[in-house]
């Protein structure tokens, strides 16, 4: 693997084996799990003294700043999870203290979320060290360069939710 390109040998023998399939989209989305992949291999180091983990910490980091108790099932739409992912991963950090979800007076079949004091510090304890490497990481792209891929994510993320919607 060199420049980011995934591993040239599975799409070669996938074309070899089936050239009937167009692999065109997968070779996007391949290009976005190696990225995501290589990222949260490259932050552990920032979790690894920390009281959450990397997926705890995505979750929290939506919670930190919210104006007020956000319901779950919107929280698991916000994130792309699905709600009994998103429950089981909110009963983790309700055990240890990290947010409080009391039942939604409005729709007693939803719950409401808050982040505690120590789920806030445990956030802004890893945000520093996060943003300094992601920044570090990026360092050598070009503004112009850093623009277009924010353009293709969002570009990308736009036809992803599309896709969500139409398939329920």
């Amino acid at each position: 693997m060199t420049n980011g390109e995934a591993p040239v040998v599975a799409w070669d023998q996938w074309r070899a084996a089936r050239p009937d399939l167009d692999l065109a989209a997968m070779s996007l989305f391949g290009g976005l799990k190696h990225a995501h992949a290589m990222l949260e291999l490259l932050l552990e180091p920032a979790f690894e003294t920390s009281l959450i983990s990397s997926s705890e910490f995505d979750l929290l980091f939506h919670l930190r700043h919210a104006p007020e108790p956000v319901i779950a099932r919107r929280l698991a739409q916000t994130m792309g999870k699905s709600a009994a992912a998103l429950s089981k991963a909110l009963t983790k950090l309700e055990r240890r203290g990290l947010v409080e979800r009391v039942a939604n007076p409005a729709d007693k079949r939803s719950f409401l979320v808050t982040i505690s004091d120590e789920g806030a510090a445990a956030v802004d304890d890893v945000m520093p060290q996060r943003l300094a490497f992601e920044a570090e990481v990026v360092e050598g792209l070009t503004d112009r360069q850093r623009a277009d891929v924010a353009r293709a994510l969002r570009v990308i993320g736009g036809a992803l939710e599309t896709a969500a919607r139409r398939h329920g």
